[in-house]
């Protein structure tokens, strides 16, 4: 079976910018992922793992330092799409701290990614 899973709103600190001061200390940034999966049986262990997809997102912001949130979210793809039984992954970056500097609702950068 294929199935669609959505984890939104996962919340984490990070240093990522290009702006003067960005990456001088930790800044929040905001995750969603929509992930298509392949779900072979009704039974937990057969689909993805909601807390690992978390810690695995959240590792990714905290741990690397990019200057653009398309690089961050590219490489968070690049982490999800390695997780079985996950096909596709399309995850958006959103940067509260730049959306409320600008006077606008939302910034946000989507990488999308296919199994290999």
């Amino acid at each position: 079976m294929n199935a669609r899973l959505e984890l939104r709103g996962i919340r984490a600190s990070g240093r990522h910018g290009a702006r003067p001061g960005e990456k001088d200390a930790p800044q929040p940034f905001v995750v969603d992922l929509a992930l298509e999966l392949g779900v072979a049986e009704d039974r937990l262990g057969a689909t993805a793992d909601y807390r690992g997809l978390v810690e695995r997102v959240r590792r990714v912001v905290e741990e690397g330092s990019f200057d653009l949130i398309e690089t961050l979210a590219d490489r968070i793809a690049e982490a999800v799409i390695q997780t079985p039984p996950v096909r596709r992954v399309r995850v958006a970056v959103h940067k509260p701290n730049a959306a409320r500097r600008l006077g606008v609702d939302d910034v946000v950068a989507v990488a999308e990614r296919d199994e290999p």
